[in-house]
């Protein structure tokens, strides 16, 4: 029985024009075959038609007012995707992008990244059709309540925890949990990413990045390798992408580039990721800044890049790390990287590589670690937030980053495992696809039809 063709043509009739939901579906169900076929259980249970299906959606109006009095209206979501593990857990995206099918795909991969993670977290995801950038700290704030006015009847430290993700900081996080509080009269755990000052956690900011560098060398140290030495390639300008550059340095090796909505910047001599922190993190201002500092460095704006892709993959090195959003690493990117002596790449981003990027990349035996795994650190330090929010603790920045370290470690010796199992040794897209499946999956069925 072909299950994903099944599969994708009921979801398209009864969620159409959802793009990339059917992607992230395809991808994950075409993986899971070899389960699908070996064990009869997860047919019997119909494990697949319940596990497509939101547990919920919430779709709201985000009515407020502008700076010049004008009134403004967006759109907010919150998908809940599934609770089998525990609470959902998934970040919060404001960006025009935003739409159901974004925050759906996203939700249906936060399930088997979450899962993957060994930790007690189910899968969510939400935003709003927001744009940040531009707008003013009140603006910002008064979007910011009026979304959490509504979004707080459906959250809580014990059903459904939000974290940042793409446009959504400890500023905006600050905004929401204060509207929360006002609202609910607790002070709880019913968001994660807070300020240090009131219940962060350490280290938390540069988790992401910090993860899916931790888990390329784990890839590369199964081979006798490491990063050490490499020249990498690195996309995006946000905190996963600054924290992922940061770590490659402390790795010993040397990024080359970042991007932002505007442009590329590479420069030969490796990021200056201080000056990148300073640009992005405390300015918010564009990456063709750095050639103020550096004007031997090359950059390209988004109208140069080439028709068939992204400008950060068309140069050499050994590594890449698309660390800015979906699908932005194209099947020409591929052949480009390979062309150019790349024979890593570790996503950042969630589903950054497209189906057919991905298909050249497992015939080319490069070494991929996908985003459900490689890049599953941000929401397991999210977690380790809950738990020192419910133990009301807060612990070293050493003791996360260990516990980082430790789960990034088990991901990949997990994802590595089980494709030996199923008899395609490192093929982690289907070793990460099935693991996490597989723990899901044994939670819906021991706790029935629900």
């Amino acid at each position: 029985m072909n299950y994903t063709h099944e599969t994708i043509s009921h979801l398209k009739r009864s969620s159409p024009a959802q793009a990339e939901f059917y992607q992230a579906v395809e991808e994950v169900l075409t993986s899971l075959a070899p389960i699908l076929e070996s064990n009869s259980k997860y047919r019997e249970e119909a494990i697949i038609q319940r596990i497509v299906e939101p547990e919920r959606q919430i779709m709201f109006r985000v009515p407020w007012v502008d700076d010049q009095g004008n009134i403004q209206v967006n759109k907010g979501y919150r998908v809940e995707f599934n609770s089998a593990l525990g609470p959902y857990k998934g970040g919060l995206r404001f960006h025009p992008s935003v739409n159901a099918s974004i925050i759906k795909f996203l939700g249906f991969e936060q399930i088997f990244k979450n899962a993957l993670t060994g930790l007690p977290i189910g899968g969510g995801k939400g935003g709003a059709n927001f744009i940040p950038n531009g707008k003013s700290n009140g603006e910002i704030m008064r979007f910011c309540q009026s979304f959490m006015s509504e979004l707080y009847r459906h959250i809580g430290p014990h059903v459904d925890v939000p974290a940042g993700d793409i446009g959504v900081g400890a500023r905006e996080i600050g905004y929401m949990f204060g509207q929360y509080k006002r609202l609910t009269g607790r002070y709880e755990g019913a968001l994660t990413g807070k300020s240090l000052l009131w219940g962060g956690s350490l280290m938390r900011k540069e988790a992401t990045g910090y993860g899916t560098v931790y888990f390329a060398n784990y890839m590369l140290n199964d081979k006798g390798d490491s990063l050490h030495g490499k020249k990498c390639l690195v996309s995006g300008a946000g905190n996963v992408a600054i924290y992922a550059i940061e770590k490659l340095y402390q790795l010993g090796a040397t990024p080359l580039s970042c991007s932002d909505s505007r442009g590329t910047i590479y420069h030969d001599e490796g990021i200056d990721v201080k000056l990148l922190k300073r640009l992005k993190e405390v300015k918010r201002d564009s990456l063709i800044h750095y050639l103020d500092a550096y004007p031997s460095a090359k950059y390209t704006p988004v109208s140069d890049y080439p028709t068939d892709g992204h400008a950060v993959w068309r140069y050499k090195a050994d590594a890449a790390f698309p660390c800015a959003t979906q699908n932005e690493l194209t099947e020409q990117d591929v052949v480009a990287l390979i062309n150019n002596g790349c024979t890593l790449v570790s996503e950042g981003a969630n589903m950054p590589t497209t189906r057919e990027a991905i298909n050249v990349l497992l015939e080319a035996n490069i070494t991929y670690g996908p985003g459900k795994a490689a890049n599953a650190g941000g929401v397991a330090t999210s977690q380790l937030e809950m738990a020192q929010n419910a133990s009301m603790q807060r612990w070293t920045f050493n003791t996360v980053d260990e516990q980082l370290q430790r789960i990034m470690k088990n991901i990949f010796t997990n994802a590595n495992e089980v494709s030996k199992e199923f008899g395609q040794p490192g093929n982690l897209i289907l070793g990460a696809n099935i693991a996490g499946f597989r723990r899901v999956a044994d939670a819906m069925i021991e706790q029935g039809v629900v």
